[in-house]
């Protein structure tokens, strides 16, 4: 079987540049892929990118220049920014890089899963293989249900629409479209497969840890609102790292203009992937928060002063109120849509104020603002209603997790619960005052929050359908 492994990537190349049904993304070069332990380094993928632009705008946290709106055709960019429901995005969304890379990694781990066990090496070494690149499937079948898809409801989630699962190394399939439920039960059972196998220090930090595969399990089960098994899956993970990088001792070492934590010295990351690539957060002008989410910040947070400009004419309009990040990626890195020790203190936070027990919940996010806040008052008062308390986490969430995924999947689960929704209106323009100012409301049902595969999968998977009640220009 040997000579088989010597041709698989040049067959994958063969293949993705063939089909792109779901995926377009061909692998650059060619592997001798012989042994167990070759098929266990290939589930170490440095520069894992998953770009946001379909849905960037589409949250209360980010803000976009006004020259980029006012007098432009419209965009995807623009349509989202103004919550336009009336827009063709269908038509627009022509590709997506984030839909096609994140089947073509699916399609790597789909390579080892299969075909690993006729390799030639131990049986530890093939179950580890198998069980990482399940971790990585699972979630990358997570991003993309919780994109494409409406947010999990336990309610509706067995009929609601969602993605096709690729579970098999297969050149010629042609997936058909899974409901949301059936995603869930698939990401599930890959985590529950993986984790008696996983190791608590990988072969190298692209390697899936028992920290971060806790840590998703988490979420996983956090999005489900299955609360006991978040809050028990959470604390496992912290037991294997619960390291919280301490922003205030770093503030009075003069911050990353001095000190600079590179992404392999940060000690919260569980996870090494990217939005953009090593050069994560390096173009500033498409990082802009909004001015809600710096006024959230206040004045004494180490998060907003330490990496954030507010004051820029050149990548800021004057008088917005809004900031932009402002750190190059070799002096401070911050995960994105990777996972981090402070997401699964927050997961925490949450299972307790789900669970009435607010004293623990602030307790846990008093923890996490010890090493945030620069004034001596750190602490939060202990709220007496599941509402505020969820309040309080839900804004540290905001202001912790920054960029990629995790508000517009916060805002999409929340709006399924009516306590917890929020309608978002965004007056704009602020400064700008050649055009009227309008204000853009965006409901918490909007069929926007489910983006639109893109036409190019539309075209060539007949068994791919929309999960909104827009149409196909076909």
């Amino acid at each position: 079987m040997k000579h088989i492994y010597k041709f698989i990537l040049p067959i994958l190349v063969l293949f993705v540049a063939s089909c792109e049904d779901y995926t377009d993304v061909t692998p650059k070069g060619a592997l001798v892929i012989e042994t167990a332990t070759d098929f266990h380094k290939m589930v170490s993928l440095p520069n894992r990118g998953y770009p946001i632009n379909n849905f960037q705008y589409l949250v209360d946290d980010q803000w976009i220049r006004e020259f980029y709106v006012i007098g432009q055709t419209p965009n995807i960019n623009t349509i989202n920014f103004t919550f336009d429901e009336t827009a063709d995005r269908v038509s627009l969304l022509k590709g997506s890089s984030f839909y096609n890379q994140a089947y073509s990694y699916i399609n790597r781990w789909n390579t080892i899963i299969d075909l690993v066990d006729d390799s030639d090496g131990d049986d530890y070494t093939k179950r580890l293989a198998k069980a990482e690149a399940k971790i990585y499937r699972a979630f990358d079948h997570f991003l993309l249900v919780n994109t494409y898809a409406k947010a999990y409801d336990p309610e509706t989630a067995s009929t609601d629409g969602g993605i096709c699962i690729m579970d098999k190394f297969d050149l010629e399939a042609q997936p058909v479209k899974s409901t949301v439920a059936q995603v869930y039960d698939f990401i599930q059972k890959d985590i529950e497969d993986a984790l008696p196998y996983i190791q608590e220090v990988p072969l190298d930090v692209y390697h899936p840890s028992l920290a971060f595969a806790y840590a998703f399990k988490a979420k996983v089960h956090l999005f489900k609102r299955e609360i006991a098994e978040a809050q028990e899956a959470a604390e496992m993970s912290l037991t294997f790292n619960d390291e919280i990088f301490d922003m205030v001792a770093y503030n009075e070492q003069g911050g990353p203009s001095v000190v600079s934590v590179p992404a392999a010295d940060n000690p919260e990351v569980l996870s090494y992937m990217y939005m953009t690539g090593y050069n994560e957060l390096n173009y500033a002008y498409s990082y802009i928060i909004s001015p809600e989410l710096k006024t959230l910040f206040g004045d004494d947070d180490a998060r907003l002063n330490l990496f954030f400009n507010t004051t820029s004419t050149s990548f800021l309009d004057a008088g917005s109120n809004t900031a932009y990040w402002n750190v190059r990626y070799t002096n401070y890195f911050n995960p994105t849509v990777g996972m981090k020790t402070p997401e699964v203190y927050l997961m925490l936070a949450e299972c307790y104020a789900r669970d009435d027990k607010f004293s623990e919940a602030v307790e846990v996010l008093n923890t996490l603002r010890a090493k945030r806040i620069l004034s001596e008052t750190t602490d939060l008062q202990v709220p007496s209603t599941k509402k505020e308390t969820m309040e309080l986490v839900v804004n540290e969430r905001r202001k912790e997790l920054l960029f990629g995924f995790h508000r517009f999947f916060d805002l999409k689960r929340l709006n399924n619960e009516p306590e917890y929704a929020k309608t978002i209106t965004r007056v704009f323009p602020i400064v700008n005052q050649t055009v009227p100012q309008e204000t853009y409301t965006l409901q918490p049902d909007s069929r926007l929050y489910i983006i639109p595969f893109p036409l190019s999968a539309l075209m060539k998977n007949p068994n791919l359908t929309l999960n909104t009640n827009e149409t196909v220009p076909f």
